[in-house]
C-alpha cells in the first residue's frame, strides 16, 4: 500500500475477510478504543487505511500473546499521549513479563497435575492387576 495520502482504502467487510475476523469484532475494537475510528465514506461505510491494518495486526498479535483488552487500552492511551513507540515499549515489556510469569505458574501446576495423574494411574493399574491374580 502507498503513503497515507495516496493510501488504498479497504472496506470493513474486506478487511474482516482478509484478517479472518467478523465485522462485529472490528467495530468492538473501535468501541473499546483500541482501534481508531476509521474514515467514513458517503453512506457511513467504514474504510480502513494501511496504517489501520498494521495497527489491527499488532492488536491481534498482542491478543495471541495473551494481552487483555484492558492492557491494550492502556498501551493505546500511552501511545496516544506521546505518539512515541518508545513510550509504550517498556510497559509492553512489563506486561509480557507478567504474562510469562503467569504462564510459568500455569505450566508448573499442569506439570504437577500431570505427575499426579500418572502416579494415580499407576496405582490403579497395580490395584487392578492384584485383584485379578
Amino acid at each position: 500500500m502507498a503513503s497515507e495520502q495516496n493510501d488504498e482504502l479497504i472496506s470493513i467487510g474486506n478487511l474482516a475477510k482478509e484478517i479472518g475476523l467478523t465485522t462485529r469484532t472490528l467495530r468492538y475494537y473501535e468501541e473499546m478504543g483500541i482501534m481508531t475510528p476509521p474514515r467514513r465514506l458517503e453512506g457511513a461505510a467504514r474504510m480502513y487505511t494501511s496504517s489501520d491494518v498494521r495497527k489491527l495486526k499488532f492488536i491481534l498479535r498482542l491478543k495471541e500473546l495473551g494481552l487483555t483488552i484492558k492492557e491494550m487500552q492502556e498501551l493505546d492511551a500511552a501511545y496516544a499521549e506521546a505518539k512515541e513507540t518508545d513510550r509504550i515499549i517498556p510497559r509492553l515489556i512489563e506486561m509480557l513479563d507478567n504474562h510469562i510469569n503467569h504462564l510459568d505458574e500455569k505450566m508448573s501446576k499442569l506439570a504437577s497435575l500431570r505427575k499426579e495423574i500418572i502416579d494415580y494411574r499407576l496405582r490403579m493399574i497395580k490395584r487392578f492387576q492384584l485383584s485379578h491374580e
